[in-house]
């Protein structure tokens, strides 16, 4: 599969239909049959799931071809394994309703899906919380001991006391009903927002996994570098001779195939602590590996990855245009083709390798750039989850 190759963006009207007359066969099935109807509903869930699910996959594998660097690309893949936790337990609910489970079982499973998708997820958030403690361990012995040096330590932290909270205080519930309807009110939209953030991280996880692994053709005529910092002497950090090396190497072996290399986009600006450009020090390093002067530009104004992006599509704009990639490191992709959407520059993106204790606490600021950003987008999502279980709370309770 290649990316770029659909002109139409992937939509969920369909979805959206389905889930419709989904939930009125469920409501007339409900309100006319009573007693009894727990199984016929079951399987209609069960079905509904299944045509969800496949839908979603659908939807993902054509915003792969259409735009891979987008936040549908995360719940996508995220929210399909949401509907896939859901289409398990309603599995498990088939043996209940042998045993004379009545209607609102199927709905039981979706009040309770958020906690579900945490107990079946607990093993995977122990084993990952795990690997980041461990990695962030080793980060601390070989760099400065910085706040953002610990991001991925407090990560894990956070997950576990997400499970370990919903344990405990999930297991306890006594008085009325409507006290016991605002308690498992309160704990399912804790649910829901541990859920949210969980399917953020996993869809984002996977979703820079694709696009790292994706390998654009080699027909470029413009490859960016993405700036990330010097040393103090001016010269380049492993980090930034990682993202130039992957770009020489795309570059050489673009010029044996086609006989035709891209030139080279070295974009980054100076820093208040830097004593040159950060584009200024690429070019010197890549002159050095012996990369034609004429090959490269330098775009020495940008001050993070968005700018770097902005300026180096002016730049390519007003040499007429011309088929785009852009190298950065390998946890950064995914991030930096959003940037690059975001300013309406189709590229796709090469990563370099980084060292294994560095690259888990880096993702974790790389989420946290994704999470902050497109807020909007990211309320009118959770608050959609939220509504949808607030909703459930009260049917199921009435």
């Amino acid at each position: 599969m290649r990316f770029d190759t659909a002109d139409k963006k992937p939509k969920l009207y369909l979805l959206l239909a389905v889930s419709a007359v989904y939930a009125a066969a469920v409501a007339a099935m409900m309100i006319r049959g009573g007693k009894g109807m727990g199984l016929p509903i079951s399987v209609l869930s069960i079905v509904y799931l299944c045509a969800a699910m496949a839908l979603l996959l659908r939807a993902l594998l054509g915003q792969l071809r259409y735009n891979p660097y987008s936040y549908n690309t995360i719940y996508y893949i995220g929210f399909s394994l949401f509907v896939l936790s859901m289409l398990v337990t309603h599995l498990l609910a088939l043996v209940q309703m042998a045993d004379g489970g009545d209607e609102t079982v199927s709905l039981g499973v979706f009040l309770n899906s958020a906690k579900v998708y945490m107990l079946y997820s607990a093993p995977f958030i122990a084993v990952f919380s795990v690997m980041l403690f461990v990695s962030n361990v080793s980060l601390l012995r070989h760099e400065r001991k910085r706040f953002v040096n610990v991001l991925a330590m407090l990560a894990a932290v956070l997950m576990v006391a997400g499970e370990v909270f919903l344990f405990f205080v999930d297991r306890y519930a006594s008085g009325s009903q409507r006290e016991v309807m605002f308690h498992d009110l309160a704990v399912n939209l804790f649910a829901c927002l541990y859920l949210y953030f969980e399917c953020m991280v996993i869809g984002a996880i996977a979703a820079n996994v694709i696009v790292v692994r994706y390998t654009p053709d080699r027909d470029k005529d413009y490859l960016i570098v993405a700036g990330c910092g010097l040393r103090r002497d001016g010269s380049l950090t492993p980090l930034l001779r990682g993202r130039c090396d992957r770009v020489l190497a795309f570059y050489r072996r673009q010029q044996e195939e086609t006989g035709k290399p891209p030139v080279l986009i070295l974009s980054g600006g100076r820093g208040a602590d830097e004593p040159r450009s950060e584009a200024e020090a690429m070019k010197e390093y890549v002159l050095s590996r012996g990369v034609p002067e004429q090959m490269t530009v330098v775009e020495d104004a940008s001050r993070d990855t968005l700018e770097n992006m902005r300026n180096s599509k002016a730049i390519i704009d007003a040499r007429g245009g011309g088929k785009t990639a852009f190298a950065t490191t390998n946890y950064h992709v995914f991030r930096a083709g959003l940037c690059a959407r975001r300013v309406k520059l189709r590229a796709q993106g090469i990563g370099a390798r980084t060292k294994w204790y560095f690259w888990p606490n880096a993702a974790v600021r790389e989420f946290l750039g994704l999470v902050t950003a497109h807020r909007l987008k990211q309320a009118a999502v959770f608050g959609g989850m939220v509504v949808f279980y607030a909703l459930l709370t009260f049917l199921y309770y009435r």
